[in-house]
Order: structure tokens, then sequence, then C-alpha cells
């Protein structure tokens, strides 16, 4: 298991991964969730897939491919590199992450 922690306006996000599975964890609210209950802009999700405009299940959809995208990556730490690089994106500024019985190291 390794968990990553994502900094954004000011609010902390930590990205827990376990073999194919991803949780989104938001420090300030104290809210877990996988990936079926994050929060999506449809704007983005657009922008990342054109072929879904006009979808009307489009979140759907994104999810499925989104967790396809996860499976292709063999390693925990390649699937946290993919998520770090996809959160860079939208303005998510990465902190550090740790592997479960270890320190913390900043990402590079």
């Amino acid at each position: 298991m390794i968990r990553g922690v994502f900094s954004f306006t000011g609010e902390m996000q930590e990205v827990i991964v376990r073999e194919n599975e991803l949780l989104f964890f938001d420090v300030g609210s104290g809210m877990m969730t996988s990936i079926d209950g994050i929060n999506l802009k449809k704007s983005g999700c657009i922008k990342q897939f054109p072929d879904l405009e006009g979808d009307d299940d489009w979140k759907k959809k994104t999810i499925e491919r989104f967790k396809e995208k996860i499976k292709e990556y063999k390693t925990e730490m390649e699937k946290m590199n993919y998520v770090k690089e996809e959160l860079k994106k939208v303005g998510y500024k990465p902190e550090y992450w740790q592997r479960v019985g270890f320190r913390n190291q900043r990402f590079k």
C-alpha cells in the first residue's frame, strides 16, 4: 500500500493505492471515498475523452476508463506516479508519498 499526499488551494488530499484499488481521503473533511465516489467536472472529463461529449453516462464511462488504465500498471508505485501526473495537470501539488512501514518521501 502506498499513500500520496497532495495539496490544492491550501487543502490536503490523500490518495491511497492498494493493489488495483484507489481511495481518496480529504483531510479537511475527513471523508474517504473510492474512485466511484469522487466529484468529477464534466468539462475536464470531456477534455480528456472528447467522444463522451453529449453522452448521458459520461461520468460512469470516465470512471470505468480510469479503472482500466490503472490496471495496466503493474506496481503500486507506477499507479501512484500515474495518479500524481494526472493530479498535477489539474493543479494539485504533489507533497510526499509513503509506503507502509517506511518514512515519508518527497515526490520527485
